[in-house]
């Protein structure tokens, strides 16, 4: 099965410009195409995750992927699928956020002679002449056509700022930049960037008569795609020190029985025929589905030796079986600890929740455990010689961890 027909078998294709020449194009490693990835953070998240496996894919195929970092449209801000305006960064943060992005990305992509290219476009956008740009691009937009757009639709009845209404232009003269320079063809995206990527595909076939191409994947999980690695304590990152491979395994391991098969098909690098024979398998069989996602994406972010002691260290937990030693602990001193900590103080301390109020709500419901065992009330003492020999606290049904007087 080639390349295109891959794709497509994943379910990974929402839209496509003209897909003869895409698939010809793909098919036989011809494609140089960017992504775009915004320093938002100084870390990606799994919302980046899909696109990282897409490029791997396509450059395991033979085409030349093109990263690119956003330190100049990082000061704009994309306004696709906000319902405000994005805190603006310092040139330092964005500066560093970048640096933080391109050491993940290595992890993914082969960067060198030959193979993928790493760009900032902080180098063309930021010495741009406002004037030439507005006669050179910016002739080639339509207002009414750009109000349209679902990115700006979205946005007019809570407000839209002029600084937010630049960024579809910025995005459209990266992909020209980006065919001038480096003969880039095609752009990917997620399908909430088609407007913005349609823009850049027809900036290039009006200023230089080329053909350019665009391409969209489809949201993981549809509706929830834009939940995408979000959990109560905030973004799934890539980072291990903002998200422990623990908790990476975790949050894949508790993924909607519904949307397993569709994981596994999008980012996982497992056949398709074993995909094929495990959409037969009875659902009985739907722990060991998870456990199959779980590792293989936590092999892909942080290797294999951190995704066999995250499966261990779950098995811990649900069959009391296996090392817990790699679930996230922290060491409380014996001077804190004292004689104990009620229940709020303790899962505070560990940065289990936001508020105490949260934590109230939480046990009241009946969702908080400790060594396996509800909290009854909301200041529960956890004595000191528990905290000792260590405890397990577990926050919902997806958030352990682990508290011991070191």
């Amino acid at each position: 099965m080639q390349s295109y027909e891959v794709l497509h078998k994943r379910g990974l294709i929402a839209q496509v410009t003209d897909e003869p020449e895409i698939r010809e194009l793909i098919n036989n490693g011809g494609a140089r195409f960017y992504i775009g990835f915004d320093p938002t953070a100084d870390s990606l998240h799994v919302g980046h995750f899909m696109a990282l496996c897409l490029m791997k894919r396509l450059q395991m195929a033979g085409n030349l992927p093109i990263v690119l970092l956003g330190g100049g449209t990082g000061y704009i801000g994309d306004p696709s699928g906000r319902t405000d305006m994005r805190s603006m960064m310092t040139p330092e943060t964005i500066q560093h956020n970048c640096e933080c992005f391109k050491k993940q990305m290595e992890r993914f992509i082969e960067f060198g002679d030959g193979k993928a290219i790493i760009v900032n476009n902080a180098d063309w956008l930021l010495s741009l002449n406002y004037i030439d740009l507005l006669r050179e691009v910016g002739a080639h937009f339509s207002v009414n056509n750009m109000l349209r757009a679902e990115c700006y639709k979205q946005r007019m009845e809570r407000g839209l700022s002029f600084l937010e209404f630049n960024y579809m232009i910025m995005q459209a003269y990266d992909f020209l930049h980006l065919h001038k320079t480096y003969g880039c063809n095609m752009q990917f995206g997620g399908d909430d960037q088609w407007s913005n990527m349609l823009a850049g595909t027809e900036l290039i076939r009006k200023k230089t008569g080329d053909d350019a191409y665009a391409m969209t994947i489809t949201l993981l999980m549809n509706s929830e795609g834009k939940k995408m690695g979000k959990t109560a304590k905030g973004a799934v990152w890539l980072d291990p020190n903002k998200t422990s491979p623990f908790e990476f395994y975790q949050y894949w391991r508790n993924v909607n029985d519904a949307d397993v098969m569709k994981c596994i098909r999008m980012l996982t690098f497992v056949p398709l025929d074993k995909i094929d024979e495990m959409e037969d398998w009875d659902d009985s069989r739907i722990n060991e589905k998870k456990d199959l996602l779980a590792f293989e994406l936590t092999a892909l972010v942080h290797g294999n030796e951190e995704a066999e002691k995250a499966r261990e260290a779950s098995r811990a937990l649900f069959s009391g079986a296996g090392d817990d030693s790699n679930m996230p602990t922290t060491v409380l001193s014996a001077e804190e600890a004292g004689n104990g900590m009620t229940v709020v103080d303790l899962m505070m301390r560990l940065g289990m929740a936001k508020s105490k109020s949260e934590i109230r709500r939480l046990v009241e419901q009946g969702g908080v455990t400790i060594d396996g065992t509800p909290v009854p009330t909301f200041d529960t003492l956890v004595p000191g010689d528990a905290l000792t020999r260590g405890v397990k606290i577990r926050k919902g049904k997806k958030i352990f961890h682990k508290a011991i007087i070191g």
